[in-house]
């Protein structure tokens, strides 16, 4: 039988992904408005982005990024979605 993992806080962490795209110059909103971003794909982001045990490491380095920072901060789970998201869509970030 696998592990089973607790969740964090679904409010929590929805603005956690969004905040870190951000940073990044990812739009979440507008990839999900342009069709860029499936709302299932967005959905299994933010859900596996509760599953980090690295919340607290998340928000400093939100806090230290300056509002600007090439890459997620290391661990993050949803790091390989963002940076797709910002390869794909270079011109279209919130930057």
């Amino acid at each position: 039988m696998g592990v089973v993992l607790g969740l964090g806080d679904p409010d929590r962490h929805f603005w956690l992904a969004r905040s870190v795209a951000r940073v990044m110059g990812v739009d979440l909103g507008d990839a999900l408005a342009r069709g860029d971003l499936p709302c299932e794909d967005y959905r299994a982001m933010v859900n596996r982005c509760r599953t980090c045990p690295l919340v607290a490491a998340c928000e400093s380095w939100l806090a230290a990024s300056g509002g600007r920072a090439e890459t997620p901060p290391p661990g993050c789970l949803i790091s390989g979605d963002l940076t797709q998201l910002k390869r794909r869509f270079p011109n279209k970030g919130a930057h």
